[in-house]
């Protein structure tokens, strides 16, 4: 009898077992879906439309001697600046020892006031003169 009984407690005992893992299942199930069902409270960041400077946007008149460097017609002046760019790098007249000064040709010259050697800085202010 005595094996009977022990017998009937270890299946007893078994049962609580599953009983105990199947009841920590559905909980981690429950707690798995509550935090799902939860709203999500991250940090609202201000969002801002990229639209740009629009002075830089409009279109300005190109003085002749620009124009034979950069091409003729109204245009931005961030497109003035990328075709010059393209001008000094297709006729190479970037400074290889010092890559911040430009060496300026016949027609840069007329741009730059005479100027022989110009600095990426000083360029700006003087095609600013040539854009009305």
């Amino acid at each position: 009898m005595a094996k009977k009984t022990v017998a009937k407690k270890g299946k007893a005992a078994v049962k609580k077992v599953v009983a105990k893992k199947v009841a920590a299942k559905k909980l981690v199930v429950k707690k798995a879906v509550a935090k799902k069902a939860k709203p999500v409270t991250a940090k609202k960041s201000v969002v801002k439309k990229v639209a740009g400077n629009i002075a830089f946007m409009k279109p300005m008149q190109i003085s002749t001697d620009l124009a034979v460097v950069v091409g003729k017609g109204p245009m931005p002046r961030s497109e003035v600046v990328k075709k010059l760019w393209a001008y000094i790098r297709k006729e190479g007249l970037q400074d290889q020892t010092n890559k911040r000064n430009i060496n300026a040709n016949e027609n840069l010259k007329k741009v730059f006031g005479g100027k022989a050697t110009v600095s990426m800085f000083e360029m700006t202010k003087l095609v600013a003169a040539h854009l009305s």
